[in-house]
């Protein structure tokens, strides 16, 4: 899965696979989720499947058009295996770490008939998402669909063992969207991570700094700037219609919603940095697993970031973590994602 970097920083616990409970995110994506401690926890499908997914969703969509969304008009999304009248079908996936394979499943209706027309949305047909049960191993790739046979695949092979959440994030064409998740396992013990407040991330020589603050209820600026060697980065290239892609997990359910970044969408040849700027609403307080994607050279590198939303409408400007940001301090591993093939994965190999 590209370069995973090493240091995870955080209380860590133990965890044997047969200890475990069986648990089991487009263009730019800010995702919340709730109730379950993430670290150690795991969630059936047919809990997510009992799950109700509140009506709406809370988008911001800057420039790109559309009005600001508030917390509390948010629902929370991809907390079900079906909605709009859609199912995702169980994930065929390699079952043991370093084994290479071929992840694959279907979008169906509820009658059980295939999906197998889709509308573009952030230059993707779909979306996939793939994190580890603790937040670490994210991945955000573009499957590809036969249409013959409804069936979305790519390359894929496991890096780590554990339990994984996997979010299908697309529209059909008649315009129904959903963001529709199941869970896989993947055998072996590993050792969840515990993740601290962190808002520096290193990333193949790359520094991210987020600066901003997530509230219970009311929408917040987010800004995340790039810098290599010290030195601004002002090349950013577009991906996925934006100049980065911003993935927020609370941690718990890990359901998701969509954002979208401020300013207006670069075009080709354009180029941005080093500040990109966000709005995002927390639905609730508690803490938060943030993931950037960013491309320089057209490789797309994930930057990692932990914060604490406070209760009720923290005032504008201030600190909710109590910690001044330090650079020393990783979170969930950030790691690069060099642009691959077989599915317009972010690596070569689907790690």
């Amino acid at each position: 899965m590209g370069r995973e970097g090493s240091r995870r920083i955080g209380r860590t616990r133990p965890l044997n696979a047969g200890g475990r409970l069986a648990l089991y995110g487009a263009g730019v994506v800010v995702a919340f989720g709730a109730a379950f401690g993430l670290a150690g926890a795991v969630v059936p499908d047919s809990v997510v499947a009992g799950w109700t997914e509140r009506s709406g969703e809370m988008e911001s969509h800057g420039a790109h058009g559309g009005p600001e969304a508030t917390a509390t008009s948010a629902g929370l999304k991809g907390l079900s295996l079906s909605a709009e009248g859609m199912v995702l079908t169980s994930v065929a996936a390699p079952a043991a770490v370093g084994e290479q394979g071929t992840l694959s499943f279907r979008i169906e209706t509820t009658a059980g008939a295939p999906v197998t027309r889709f509308a573009r949305t952030h230059e993707k047909d779909m979306h996939l998402m793939v994190v580890r049960s603790d937040g670490a191993a994210f991945r955000h790739v573009h499957p590809t669909l036969d249409a013959a046979t409804g069936t979305w695949s790519l390359p894929w092979s496991w890096a780590e063992p554990g339990t994984y959440r996997v979010y299908a994030d697309f529209a059909a064409q008649d315009g129904a969207a959903a963001t529709l998740t199941r869970t896989v396992e993947v055998a072996g013990g590993f050792t969840p991570v515990d993740p601290a407040p962190s808002r520096v991330s290193t990333v193949d020589g790359y520094t991210v700094t987020l600066d901003g603050d997530l509230a219970a209820g009311a929408t917040r600026p987010l800004t995340l700037s790039v810098a290599r060697d010290g030195a601004p980065v002002r090349d950013l290239q577009p991906y996925l219609g934006a100049f980065g892609h911003l993935v927020a997990l609370r941690q718990g359910d890990l359901a998701f919603l969509h954002v979208h970044p401020e300013g207006t969408e670069p075009k080709a040849g354009d180029l941005g940095g080093p500040a990109i700027s966000f709005q995002a609403a927390a639905p609730t307080a508690g803490r938060y697993l943030l993931y950037l994607d960013f491309q320089v050279g057209g490789t797309v590198r994930t930057a990692s970031f932990v914060v604490d939303a406070q209760p009720g409408a923290a005032r504008d400007g201030a600190r909710n973590d109590g910690a001044q940001p330090s650079p020393q301090q990783t979170t969930i591993p950030a790691q690069p994602q060099d642009g691959g093939h077989g599915g317009d994965t972010h690596d070569e190999t689907g790690h």
